[in-house]
């Protein structure tokens, strides 16, 4: 996915229907087969047609590209299409923000996937059949979902050969997998996801079987890290990591990666090291619950936690306090009056909730005196480098999350990019940002004579 490309979004389904007189799995997959040829050749025919969604825009793309309006031709740069689509003034207005907070987010274009409702031809008599075989009839909705990036001065013909080369393609794969995971008459309706994996693979769609968890599809990912090169020892292909698009909300109405819409600090000789991937910003009075004053580190691990569970290391719900407090008493950390009461936890006790409710494992750095910190800027460059996680630190009675520094190895001038557990207010990104609870902070911000234990979780060696 390069920057100033086009992203075309093409969603709809296709019946899938056939007729099966026989339980013989050879004869079986014939028809399955058939069937997923029939449906690629109405793809490719003229009763094809797209819309854009939110648009008056209709598309023939197999009659010679034509459109309505009259004014897209096939030639007209892809482009044309955005000064279509329509959005209300606030809409518009959040596009603006955006724009200005995050240049280089993709455009998406939603497109409708229909087909051409045709009169029948005339028929000069019906014809009756009566079978006394059993027959098994399947009918299902296959969910289409394909992704197409362009420049958007390219041409709307290719855009539009793009699409059903791209349709027929994810009809293929999804035929390979209903065949695979078949078990008898038993058919699993397979689904497609996009990932955005490292350069030079980019954008790519994955077809997996509909109710089968991500822990049975190992041999699979396997043969898809092999196909791109990944490497074998970090999710890329799970469910979790498919690919969030811009213009899609979260359904959770958590924030993510707030930290995105921050300026960077300018250090001489600087780099940036940051966290790696997505995680949702958890803070005081969330989720129903009071814990001003006492659940910021509780808050701190469920934003680590997010970020393992955004990663595809666990399918596993972010814990609660009630959650967090239990899985101490059941390591034996704390007593059983434990659970349900306000007291504070630390990064021992993080790094604990960590290994008992995810596995993961996590390495302990201790600081005397926070002015030590200023000084610890190679080690949490390493980190993020090696690991990426979201790291918890506590002190006194605050906890905070780091989620990056900006670094000189020649001057070892530092700063701290820090989510800050104890706003109270509402999911507002702009006041997120503008008032620093999600900022770059100088060695200053830490208490210089008070101690600090950092958590810094590992990432599980898996696929």
């Amino acid at each position: 996915m390069i920057i100033g490309n086009i992203l075309f979004r093409l969603k709809g389904s296709l019946e899938f229907k056939c007729q099966l007189n026989t339980t013989n799995e050879p004869h079986i997959q014939k028809v399955i087969s058939r069937t997923f040829e029939d449906l690629c050749s109405q793809v490719k025919s003229e009763s094809l047609v797209l819309s854009v969604c939110n648009s008056p825009v209709f598309i023939w793309p197999n009659k010679g590209g034509r459109a309505t309006p009259e004014c897209l031709t096939p030639n007209s740069p892809c482009k044309d299409l955005q000064q279509f689509i329509q959005t209300d003034d606030q809409e518009s207005m959040k596009s603006k923000k955006k724009e200005k907070t995050n240049a280089s987010a993709a455009v998406v274009i939603n497109l409708n996937l229909m087909t051409e409702v045709t009169e029948p031809a005339d028929l000069s008599a019906t014809t009756l059949m009566r079978c006394s075989t059993k027959h098994h009839f399947l009918y299902t909705a296959m969910p289409m979902d394909c992704v197409v990036s362009l420049p958007s001065s390219e041409r709307l013909s290719v855009v539009y050969d793009a699409l059903v080369v791209a349709l027929c393609s994810q009809l293929d794969e999804m035929k390979k997998v209903m065949l695979r995971h078949m078990k008898g008459m038993t058919l699993l309706i397979p689904q497609p996801f996009h990932f955005l994996l490292p350069d030079p693979v980019g954008l790519v769609t994955v077809v997996y079987p509909a109710g089968v968890p991500d822990s049975q599809l190992e041999i699979q990912r396997k043969e898809l890290h092999s196909r791109f090169e990944l490497p074998g020892n970090r999710p890329y292909l799970r469910r979790a990591n498919s690919l969030h698009f811009p213009d899609e909300p979260y359904k959770d109405g958590y924030l993510r990666n707030p930290h995105l819409h921050l300026k960077p600090p300018t250090l001489g000789n600087g780099k940036l090291y940051l966290v790696q991937g997505v995680y949702s910003y958890h803070h005081y009075m969330q989720d129903r619950v009071d814990d001003n004053g006492w659940g910021c580190a509780y808050r701190s691990l469920q934003t680590i936690c997010s970020w393992f569970q955004q990663q595809g290391y666990t399918e596993k719900a972010v814990p609660t306090h009630k959650e967090i407090q239990q899985a101490l008493v059941d390591v034996g950390d704390k007593q059983g009056s434990f659970v349900g009461s306000r007291q504070w936890i630390g990064s021992i006790e993080v790094a604990a909730v960590l290994d008992q409710l995810l596995g993961v494992t996590s390495k302990i750095m201790f600081v005397s005196q926070g002015s030590e910190l200023a000084s610890k800027g190679r080690e949490l460059a390493n980190h993020f480098l090696s690991e990426g996680t979201p790291v918890m630190i506590g002190g006194g009675v605050l906890a905070h999350t780091i989620l990056g520094v900006a670094w000189s190895e020649t001057t070892g001038e530092i700063r701290y990019l820090i989510l800050d557990p104890h706003y109270t207010g509402a999911e507002d990104l702009q006041v997120i940002t503008d008032k620093g609870w999600c900022g770059w902070k100088s060695p200053q911000f830490w208490d210089q004579n008070a101690y600090y234990n950092l958590c810094l979780p590992q990432r599980p060696k898996t696929i």
